[in-house]
């Protein structure tokens, strides 16, 4: 029999538009006909959605039609029966977004203030037989920042409302360079009701790894609490630790007695420490390097046959270390990280919340995400300051998949303030986020904030040539912060910030390359340096650098109006939001496009050109970071996070998927250059450079090279064999004849002895514009779920698309020769839309052209087969 019970408060909930401060009979007074429906978790713009009182803020420019809903105060109310209570009633928050007021049966219970800290509150007390009515204000979030603002002071900020320094709220709801102002409020996180006698207040497992022996030893720290005076004597622990299949590797039991009075009434406190030993540890790893064994630890506490309380959790077993030391021949230290002992380059992305409306992000929804950034061979994302601490199944999906996380705390582009009253507020909130995710294998790193440092330099307040002038945050991010992860995650290493470069002096700016990590925007902001430069904004650690893109063409029209849908349409420009002050993306991604494309003026063209830029961008991104992870002791670069992998709205961003979830090209340029074995091609006049990048055992390659005209013409080829070196790049130059034409090089990379493709690159003249690519001729060979592709001549970024299908590989370069076979998983295509460089969309109904091949000897080239397909029946859109 258990006794520990969480009574989930998820339905019946109503909202309604209140008065200015409105207090709880106000609140009751209200006429029926004014309360809604409501969802929780939701928001109050959530809750008008559903019931069709606001139009959809992402739809054209509707956000600015929806922004009276977050200057209104709005309140929830719900209705519960209790027919039965335990020694201790609570009301448990998770979550309330953000200034709020809860009463219970008539009776205030709690304000709360600070939308990352849970609440929980004792209402035994009010609680009446049968039904009980629980009511929550939410105070308009900007009006009551402004309020603090008037009293303490106006501060310095990149993006937002300058009063969002006040709130301890997602800052990104306030409006960012990449997305829309929408100030929720409600309870954002369940509402519950616990009833219980004995609860696990917490649980500390710290796992202590001899990766050569192959063993760990659990150290697993708990605080009870509960009605357990005088019955503690009656108390066990009871403890198992269950493999990934479920067998039983180690446990512990034992007796439990009271140490300590909490409150001298009916309260004590139980602190319980326990050791289990596991002989034979399964190692997690990250992403391509190994498994992910997740093992489950149970814990229970009895007393007799009846469970008190109970608490689940799935931990890895792994060791981490942050590594910064001296780089071979170069200034500074590296900045990388070490798992089981190895060192791994970490490639992967930023994270933002992946909605406004955070009540939409389901559990299904994180773990596709997190997938798809998997599946591009990222081992690391970055949760940003800005946004939230993401719910459990985030995390959750990162330990299953192998996805490591840099956590940020919630600090973004601004001079915060440090008066006690916020530091205490802070204090809470990280006292919970380190709480509630330190068990995380996935977990890497704490973070103090994003960019604070990079703005008090901009202030003059802060490194080198600092004038003074107060940096107030700093003792939250140098002191407050490193003392909660000091206390409750010693093991995982914490950062003060993001971008930051300390030295023995302490002035060092938060750009130096030689230390640190670095936000590398000299290409996209700054000088705009083209996107080929990237070699030239490395840094120890780049933990942001971007380009710009459109969404998927088909979201863009679902969210504009009907005479919108083209480039330079009102809201085109302002799903763009990327601007210091005054928007200019779209003027940034005009010089990046009219640097290296002719691109067409429609919006399929566009979308298409800029997807195309992204990609190219990411491709030499990644390639030049990724080369400068050179042998142990040498680590120039230790990690690529691009900004950003996720979009919270239908929007022109640095998003690698948009918010539908479909993927743009540069995703799939970034999976070929974070592969295991990856390989990169650069071409100057009678050499070309190859850089062969092997994460695995070292080993024997044979490379092909092979140059054309753009014509299709063969004008060289080669053979030769690489030592690819382990963990390491390892880089080759391989001489060329003289060319007195424009040409296309190809280098493919083979194991020894096998035919299989490992990698390929290929290098082009640049720029495109001055080039014209259209005299490819692509054919395609359906079968089954492969689908074959051939060209007679270079053909560049070969972008497909068809409904319910997606493609192992996409956006790819093709050359004259054998078939390339691209897999297809989900359904089999038939009509399918492609497009590549100068080459405009094209439609080809591969059913039809199945039936035309079987009576040719080869395969039907995909311009034939859309003109005899679309003769023969108008199936494809």
């Amino acid at each position: 029999m258990k006794l520990d019970r969480s009574f989930e408060l998820n339905s019946g909930w109503q909202v309604a538009l209140v008065p200015v401060a409105a207090e709880w009979a106000a609140i009751r007074a209200l006429p029926e006909t004014q309360w809604l429906a409501a969802a929780v978790p939701g928001t109050a713009h959530g809750a008008l959605l559903a019931a069709r009182r606001i139009p959809d803020p992402f739809f054209g420019t509707n956000e600015t039609a929806v922004q009276w809903v977050g200057e209104q105060t709005w309140a929830w109310r719900c209705q519960f029966e209790v027919q039965d209570s335990a020694s201790h009633e609570e009301l448990v928050f998770d979550g309330l977004d953000t200034y709020c007021t809860v009463w219970l049966n008539g009776v205030r219970l709690l304000v709360s203030d600070n939308m990352f800290v849970p609440q929980r509150v004792d209402m035994r007390r009010l609680l009446r037989d049968g039904c009980n009515e629980l009511i929550l204000r939410f105070d308009p979030p900007l009006q009551r920042a402004r309020e603090q603002e008037a009293l303490l002071g106006k501060r310095h900020l990149w993006n937002g409302d300058s009063a969002r320094l006040y709130a301890r709220k997602a800052q990104y709801h306030f409006g960012w360079d990449w997305g829309p102002v929408l100030l929720t409020s409600g309870p954002w996180k369940p509402v519950r009701r616990h009833s219980w006698d004995v609860r696990i207040a917490e649980l500390d497992c710290r796992p202590q790894i001899d990766v050569l022996a192959g063993r760990a030893t659990l150290q697993v720290h708990l605080r009870l609490e509960g009605a357990v005076v005088p019955a503690a004597a009656g108390l066990r622990l009871e403890q198992q630790l269950l493999d990934p299949e479920g067998y039983c590797v180690a446990s512990y039991s034992a007796a439990l007695a009271a140490t300590n009075a909490i409150d001298a009434v009916d309260t004590a406190a139980l602190l319980a420490d326990s050791t289990l030993e596991v002989g034979v540890a399964r190692l997690w790893w990250p992403i391509g390097l190994g498994e992910q064994p997740l093992y489950t630890l149970l814990t229970l506490i009895t007393d007799g046959d009846k469970i008190l309380a109970d608490d689940r959790r799935r931990i890895g077993l792994r060791t981490l270390r942050l590594v910064q030391a001296p780089v071979r021949g170069e200034a500074g230290l590296s900045f990388c990280f070490e798992v089981n002992g190895q060192q791994i380059f970490a490639g992967g992305a930023n994270w933002i919340p992946d909605d406004n409306l955070l009540e939409r992000i389901t559990p299904e929804r994180y773990r596709e995400r997190v997938a798809q950034a998997a599946a591009a061979n990222m081992n690391m994302l970055r949760v940003w300051g800005g946004g939230i601490y993401e719910d459990d199944a985030f995390y959750d999906a990162c330990d299953e998949l192998g996805v490591l996380v840099w956590q940020d705390f919630m600090f973004a582009c601004g001079m915060y303030p440090a008066h006690d009253a916020f530091q205490r507020s802070v204090r809470a909130e990280a006292r919970a986020a380190v709480t509630r995710l330190r068990h995380h294998a996935c977990l890497a790193i704490w973070c103090g904030n994003n960019e604070d440092y990079a703005v008090a330099e901009s202030l003059g307040r802060h490194g080198p040539g600092a004038t003074g002038g107060d940096f107030d945050a700093r003792v939250i991010y140098e002191r407050l912060l490193p003392e909660v992860c000091l206390e409750l995650d010693p093991a995982r290493p914490y950062w003060p910030g993001s971008p930051y470069s300390p030295n023995s002096t302490g002035i060092t700016a938060s750009s130096d390359p030689t230390v640190g990590d670095r936000h590398s925007w000299e290409v996209w902001h700054q000088q705009m340096l083209p996107y080929q430069r990237f070699h030239e904004v490395q840094a120890r650690f780049v933990s942001e650098f971007g380009m710009q893109s459109h969404a998927s063409l088909g979201l863009l029209e679902l969210v504009l109006p009907p005479a919108d849908h083209f480039p330079a349409s009102r809201s085109v420009a302002w799903h763009n939001k990327s601007g210091s002050g005054m928007p200019d993306g779209h003027r940034r991604l005009a010089v990046y496009l009219a640097d290296n494309l002719r691109a067409g003026n429609s919006l399929a063209e566009q979308v298409y050109a800029t997807q195309f830029v992204q990609a190219e961008a990411m491709r030499y991104a990644y390639q030049d970071f990724r080369r400068r992870w050179q042998q142990a002791g040498a680590r120039a670069v230790g990690g690529a996070l691009v900004w950003q992998l996720n979009d919270c709205w239908p929007a022109t961003s640095w998003a690698l998927i948009d918010s539908a979830g479909v993927i743009k090209p540069a995703l799939h340029a970034i999976r070929r250059a974070l592969a295991s074995v990856s390989v990169a091609l650069r071409v100057e006049p009678e050499f070309a450079m190859v850089a062969l990048m092997n994460a695995l055992q070292p080993r024997q390659l044979r490379l092909v090279l092979r140059v054309f005209s753009l014509g299709g013409d063969s004008l060289f080829d080669a053979e030769f064999a690489m030592s690819a070196a382990g963990n390491e790049c390892t880089e080759q130059r391989v001489a060329l004849p003289q060319f007195s034409q424009p040409v296309v090089a190809e280098l493919c990379v083979f194991g020894e002895g096998s035919p299989v493709e490992l990698a390929r690159d290929c290098a082009w003249p640049e720029p495109f514009k001055f080039h014209d690519f259209s005299a490819a001729q692509l054919s395609f060979r359906p079968a089954g779920m492969t689908l074959y592709v051939s060209v007679d001549a270079p053909l560049k970024g070969l972008w497909l698309e068809a409904a319910g299908t997606r493609f192992e590989d996409n956006f790819i370069d093709l050359m004259p020769g054998a078939e390339r076979a691209l897999g297809l998983q989900g359904e089999a295509a038939h009509c399918l839309r492609w497009t590549a460089l100068d080459h405009p969309a094209q439609v080809a109904d591969l059913a039809v052209q199945t039936l035309i091949s079987a009576g040719q000897s080869g395969p039907v080239p995909a311009q034939t087969g859309v003109v005899m397909a679309r003769a023969a029946r108008e199936s494809c859109p």
